[in-house]
């Protein structure tokens, strides 16, 4: 993202781009309902988020909107002192393990698909893990 587009302060920056989601996901990109690039409060060790938001309907049509049932990728701000390395990591590791998951999301039954499940990639201290969450 642009440096006059960014909305973050000068010590903070995005460890990943548009571009960088778009090569991972490939075909897959064409799900994504919403990419984000959180400008909100400290996310602490997540630097990556993932979700798939089931198109959960609900009583007197309070579900949510058909085209918005999909993937949420989230992109959390890092000290930009840290930006490049933590995008080497991110590319190297959390971008094959996320187009990993969004490929098994495709495969998934219908019982996995109709419930929202969330996935995050921390990185503390050089060391990055994820985990997913239902």
């Amino acid at each position: 993202m642009s440096a006059r587009n960014r909305r973050l302060p000068r010590h903070r920056a995005w460890p990943l781009t548009t571009t960088d989601i778009d090569e991972c996901l490939g075909t897959y990109m064409t799900r994504v309902t919403d990419l984000r690039f959180l400008t909100g409060h400290d996310s602490g060790t997540i630097v990556l988020g993932a979700a798939w938001v089931a198109p959960n309907p609900r009583n007197h049509g309070r579900g949510i909107h058909p085209d918005m049932a999909g993937f949420r990728i989230d992109v959390h701000p890092v000290d930009a002192a840290e930006r490049a390395a933590t995008r080497a990591v991110l590319r190297a590791h959390a971008l094959p393990q996320l187009h990993e998951w969004v490929t098994q999301a495709f495969a998934a039954d219908e019982t996995w698909r109709l419930t929202s499940h969330q996935h995050y990639w921390r990185l503390t201290g050089g060391h990055l893990t994820h985990h997913a969450e239902a």
